[in-house]
């Protein structure tokens, strides 16, 4: 289990474990129904302070390979769905704020290439067999590579894909570059 690539359920377990929880467990149900379609490319988007980075912190407990999470899920709404078991903990995900990495960069670029080599570090600690020397391969060849071995698909959670819009307002040429 790595921080980016299969997290664990930790980060859901504390809203679990607040004193206000809302289940919002039927995104899941709505997600579960669009995986391995031509609509799988979801944005859920809410104004601020609306939990999006509640529900994205769910989908990665419920998605990502890197935990167990049933006893976490069963009380919930998800439980009653019949895609809850068929897909609970069985895909590989990448999991990015990227709040977090714009905070560390001091341009879009470099924004990227941390991406690029936090991910990157933590597959090569799950896929030990990729032997190579990634700094001269792309992210997207790496994830075709552990695609081919595993099998196994990859779900993509991006929190805070719009801080760019926020932190550089009048830098347009960024923008249009993420």
């Amino acid at each position: 289990m790595g921080f980016y690539f299969n997290p664990s359920n930790r980060k859901f377990a504390s809203s679990l474990r607040s004193e206000i929880y809302v289940d919002k467990s039927g995104i899941i149900a709505n997600t579960n129904e669009v995986l391995d379609t031509e609509q799988k490319y979801i944005c859920i988007s809410r104004p601020r302070r609306f939990g999006k980075t509640m529900a994205a912190n769910m989908l990665a407990a419920y998605y990502s390979r890197g935990c167990d999470s049933y006893e976490m899920f069963i009380n919930l709404n998800i439980a009653k769905d019949p895609s809850f078991k068929e897909n609970l903990n069985k895909y590989n995900v990448i999991f990015l704020n990227m709040q977090e990495f714009l905070s560390e960069s001091s341009n879009i670029e470099n924004m990227l290439e941390i991406i690029k080599d936090r991910v990157i570090s933590d597959i090569l600690e799950v896929y030990t067999e990729i032997n190579m020397n990634y700094t001269k391969m792309s992210l997207a060849y790496i994830l075709q590579i552990i695609f081919r071995i595993s099998k196994i698909p990859i779900v993509f959670i991006i929190d805070e894909w719009d801080c760019i819009f926020r932190e550089y307002q009048k830098n347009e040429t960024s923008q249009e570059f993420i």
